[in-house]
């Protein structure tokens, strides 16, 4: 006699300033948490972190690839039913032109070093701080 073993599975909500980006059912997400990367798994202990720039893997099924973004930052919330991230904002890893983000990278610094307040001097360390996070992931 044969028993199918279904998956436990958890809700699982990416949320943007402007919309929804994602609402499924999961089974297993990491997220870059401020202290490091965690993984979330159903059954996991409730918890609220705050988000640094980095790679979030949403596994639909275990036995399939993830799903990949790049977060520039954001929160997340656990709870008994699942999880919900408040990103900042999402970028596709493979929608980016490494050139362009080079030069990006690049005017970013100049600005920075140009700056003439405090105002100009924040906007440019805020692109930088996700920006370069980014470079280094796209290295590998």
């Amino acid at each position: 006699m044969e028993f199918a073993i279904m998956a436990e599975l958890m809700s699982f909500e990416l949320v943007s300033p402007e919309r929804l980006l994602l609402d499924l059912q999961v089974a297993h997400v990491v997220v870059p948490g401020s202290e490091g990367e965690f993984g979330v798994l159903p059954g996991h202990a409730p918890l609220m972190s705050t988000l640094r720039p980095g790679l979030i893997s949403v596994y639909e099924d275990e036995q399939k690839p993830p799903q990949v973004f790049f977060l520039k930052g954001g929160f997340v919330e656990v709870n008994s039913e699942g999880l919900v991230v408040l990103a900042e904002d999402t970028i596709d890893p493979e929608s980016i032109d490494r050139a362009q983000l080079e030069q990006d990278i690049k005017n970013s610094m100049e600005d920075l070093s140009l700056a003439k307040d405090a105002l100009e001097l924040e906007r440019a360390e805020k692109r930088l701080a996700w920006m370069k996070p980014l470079q280094e992931i796209l290295k590998h």
